[in-house]
């Protein structure tokens, strides 16, 4: 075969096969579809557990079949994905109506994962299998080949109400996501009703029924006003706060309880929201916790937090929605794939959408049971008349030589061949036309069948079968039968699974929360070489000064109003308050720094750390690998960022030295090849800390500064090269920008 070479543009190959992927990540993978509200896998999920047999009045499976069945049959990309939809649709903390009834580990609301797939089973839920599967035996959606052509699946589960309000669903597609919140199902059911009624109504009608989210945790809603445009819009924010009680405790003190938290603190949250609870007691932001508790069981949620007899309640339990996920917001964009694109929907949208889908399930569910009542009845007919004339059709299949000639005689009335007993026989069967459906059913008859109670029988399921004739066609033909028809399907669902309202819908005062202010006091800042900081009292620190000079790297005295200054060799200022450092006592640990500041010591080195008080008071040198030098007046590191530039640098520069300008005589400067250059300070110019700086000394190739020295009052006139001591006096006082002496070993 010869070779065909195309030439095409790459990026328009690239740009092609990058679209093609989105769609097929956004249509296949990650968003719902409007109509049942699923996204595949989990479609896929419920159907294969439908077709293994696994039903709500059935036991329970391992969940390592369902997931290696799926994978096989429909989804084969990765048992973990399909696991995790699984272990989701069970999961009531999350889904306002689970699909699946899990039995065995499936994870909680505090955040702990799933037991693996081969320690837990599942079975179908009863809604699932009344609402979601049970008429795909009568053709209501269309079938598709899986992903290797060798099953069929369904395109769409037949929902008879709008999943995707009631569980809501949550899916990151590419360049795009999706969140849409659960919904109780009683009033969504009540909402579809009212818009098949009234196909006219509006987002706000229709929020008579549904007052707003229903989260499975409860919680409350504080922004009703604010509802109806992101029913409207399809996007937006609702702000959800956990339900406090106020409960008496021990000896007079208050216990505040959280017996509901908001959705979005589901999981890991949970002990996020513990440990800043924790956080606001050790940085002095409140001083009136006393002691804090998990006591959630599976009876659900019960954090208790204990204050002092003489605390502010109210202006604590604000506090709490101030500093904490007590109060969150949960982003609403409800996109779905409607009629094949994603499409950010309204409220009404989503219900019109599943009515739409409703009436054409009904139609083919409808159309199909016509099609099997007009069939039996074609059967009964020719039964009964057959009936009234038994004699003559057993002398036909007594004289007939075999079936076909027997079958012809009853459908076309052909007597050739047949031999007939009397001549009227033969003339009565010249007139027979049965149809070939009933030829064959009276040829397959038992002569039971022949008794006065099943004829009788046979007559009066003939009048049912003509009755339900009439019904179906009659829904077929009138949209209203056919409506009444979704109505009261909705209504038995709604009888047989409807749950009270969890959340309350309510318009709240923002919470206000007034801080009290920090006494100011002297503290004593400690870091040791591993970067663990802490602060304690002046008077702790004189009692342990010796072990605190020798075990800490960096000991000064600082505000506990005001910051910590850190600066690295990558000429950054990281600032971290002093607030924000655990104060306690001497032989606490602490914290390391870079868990509260911006440092990070695994892409930088620490040169200097200093309080900010200090900076304002004095100037700062400093000196780089390069021997770039300046002073910079401490004021301009007054900021209130966490992170600012310190000074400009060189390429491939890198700071070595930082110091606080203050009883410093000269300076030394040794670099790497031995070099030492000594002159004084006041010859470095002061400058800006967006200024390179001047040079401080000439360097030979590849040679640069390794270390910086003082002289002066408080600083060491002896230093330690190459394991010897070195006497800075003894070098010789030079200028600025020289080459310096070279010092042997």
């Amino acid at each position: 075969m010869e070779e065909k070479i195309i030439k095409t543009e790459y990026s328009e190959v690239m740009q092609k096969s990058f679209i093609d992927y989105a769609m097929s990540v956004i249509i296949a993978r990650a968003l719902p579809d409007a109509r049942d509200g699923l996204k595949p896998v989990q479609r896929r999920t419920l159907y294969d557990m439908h077709e293994l047999g696994i039903k709500y009045d059935k036991p329970y499976r391992k969940s390592a079949r369902i997931v290696g069945d799926t994978m096989g049959k429909y989804h084969p990309h990765g048992d973990s994905s399909i696991y995790e939809a699984l272990v989701v649709m069970t999961q009531d903390f999350k889904k306002g109506l689970p699909l699946v009834d899990g039995h065995g580990n499936f994870g909680n609301i505090e955040g702990d994962g799933a037991a693996a797939m081969r320690y837990t089973e599942a079975r179908l839920e009863q809604v699932t299998q009344e609402a979601f599967l049970a008429d795909l035996d009568k053709d209501v959606v269309d079938f598709i080949p899986n992903f290797d052509e060798t099953e069929k699946e369904p395109s769409v589960l037949p929902a008879k109400f709008p999943n995707l309000l009631v569980n809501g669903s949550e899916g990151i597609a590419v360049g795009m996501t999706t969140s849409i919140p659960p919904h109780n199902l009683g009033e969504v059911i009540d909402a579809t009703k009212a818009y098949m009624k009234d196909e006219t109504i509006t987002n706000e009608g229709l929020m008579k029924y549904v007052k707003g989210p229903d989260f499975p945790t409860g919680g409350i809603v504080i922004n009703k006003d604010e509802l109806a445009e992101i029913y409207a819009t399809g996007t937006g924010k609702i702000k959800v706060r956990g339900k406090v009680d106020i409960e008496k405790g021990k000896g007079g003190k208050t216990n505040v309880v959280i017996s509901e938290i908001p959705y979005p603190m589901i999981g890991a949250n949970i002990s996020k929201f513990l440990s800043d609870v924790a956080a606001l007691s050790e940085s002095k932001k409140t001083m009136d916790i006393v002691d804090i508790s998990n006591q959630s069981s599976k009876e659900g949620i019960r954090i208790v937090i204990e204050l002092k007899r003489e605390a502010d309640v109210d202006n604590f339990v604000n506090m709490l929605y101030k500093k904490t996920r007590l109060e969150d917001t949960f982003g609403v964009n409800m996109l779905a794939i409607a009629n094949g694109r994603p499409e950010t929907m309204s409220l009404k949208q989503i219900i019109k959408c599943n009515v739409d889908f409703q009436f054409e399930v009904a139609t083919r569910k409808y159309q199909t049971l016509l099609d099997k009542e007009l069939a039996r009845k074609e059967i009964q007919e020719g039964l009964i008349k057959a009936c009234n004339v038994i004699d003559l059709i057993i002398e036909i299949l007594r004289g007939s030589k075999d079936r076909n000639m027997a079958k012809a005689c009853l459908v076309e009335g052909k007597t050739e061949g047949i031999h007939f007993k009397y001549k009227e026989s033969k003339v009565m069967a010249a007139q027979l036309c049965f149809t070939e459906n009933q030829a064959n059913a009276i040829l397959d008859m038992r002569l039971y069948k022949l008794i006065g109670l099943e004829v009788q029988a046979l007559i009066k399921e003939h009048e049912e079968t003509v009755a339900n004739i009439y019904r179906y066609e009659d829904i077929l033909e009138r949209r209203d039968s056919m409506a009444q028809v979704i109505m009261n399907e909705l209504d038995a669902i709604k009888k047989s699974f409807d749950k009270p309202r969890k959340t309350v819908i309510e318009n709240a005062e923002e919470a206000v929360y007034e801080e009290k202010k920090v006494e100011e006091m002297d503290v004593v800042f400690l870091m040791d070489r591993f970067g663990y900081a802490k602060t304690i009292d002046v008077a702790t620190y004189e009692r342990n000064k010796e072990a605190a000079d020798a075990e800490n790297k960096y000991v000064f005295t600082c505000k506990n109003t005001g910051r910590i200054c850190i600066f690295t060799n990558t000429g950054q200022l990281h600032t971290v308050k002093v607030l924000d450092i655990p104060y306690g006592k001497f032989r606490d640990k602490g914290t390391p720094i870079d868990n509260i500041s911006n440092y990070n010591s695994e892409k930088e080195i620490m040169i200097q750390v200093c309080s900010q008080t200090s900076l304002n008071l004095y100037r700062v040198i400093f000196v780089t690998k390069q021997s770039m030098m300046k002073i910079v007046d401490g004021g301009e590191f007054d900021v209130a960022k966490r992170t600012v530039a310190a000074t400009k640098l060189q390429d491939n520069d890198e700071v070595v030295n930082v110091e606080i300008y203050d009883s410093q005589k000269n300076i030394v400067l040794q670099t790497s090849d031995g070099y030492f250059s000594k002159f004084p300070v006041e010859e470095i110019p002061e400058k800006k800390k967006g200024a390179i700086g001047v040079r401080g000394m000439k360097l030979t190739a590849k040679d640069t500064v390794e270390s910086v020295h003082y002289t002066g009052a408080g600083y060491e006139q002896t230093v330690m090269y190459k394991e010897k001591p070195l006497e800075l006096g003894r070098l010789k006082l030079g200028k600025r920008d020289s080459k310096g002496t070279k010092v042997r070993s």
